[in-house]
């Protein structure tokens, strides 16, 4: 039985792209319902996740692969998303 996919939103606090990437995706899933909620989790919270992506910050992950960091890429998320 499969989940679907799973859209993670690396994030840290004050981070203004992070909130703006966010309104981005949760605009574009209000017009799209089968795009999946997106899950936040705080890189600074896990060292692993500061390490390989702490100076990349916002990152959009489909999955746990990279969709798009700083922006949000809508053309390359519907594209992995197949919609």
């Amino acid at each position: 039985m499969s989940a679907g996919p799973r859209l993670t939103l690396l994030t840290r606090a004050g981070c203004g792209l992070c909130e703006e990437l966010l309104a981005e995706l949760e605009a574009l899933r209000a017009g799209q319902p089968a795009i999946p909620a997106v899950a936040l989790v705080d890189v600074d919270a896990d060292p692993a996740l500061q390490r390989r992506w702490g100076l990349k910050i916002p990152v959009l992950l489909l999955d746990g692969a990279p969709v798009c960091s700083g922006r949000l890429d809508t053309p390359e998320l519907l594209r992995l998303l197949r919609l």
